[in-house]
């Protein structure tokens, strides 16, 4: 993941910094606890594709 692109990109919901999770490859809002995945290499900042996270999954 690109710092650059990463410093630039908001969560689409709350417009909120998002941090990256080099294990899931995801992008995390901390704030919506949502979990944007990548698709080909391409962060998919939609709602409906994002995964909800549990309350026991801290990042």
């Amino acid at each position: 993941m690109d710092h650059r692109l990463l410093e630039i990109i908001a969560c689409p919901l709350c417009h909120g910094k998002l941090s990256y999770d080099k294990e899931n490859f995801e992008l995390i809002c901390k704030f919506d606890r949502l979990a944007f995945p990548f698709r080909d290499g391409i962060p998919v900042l939609l709602e409906n594709e994002a995964r909800v996270l549990p309350p026991e999954e801290n990042q």
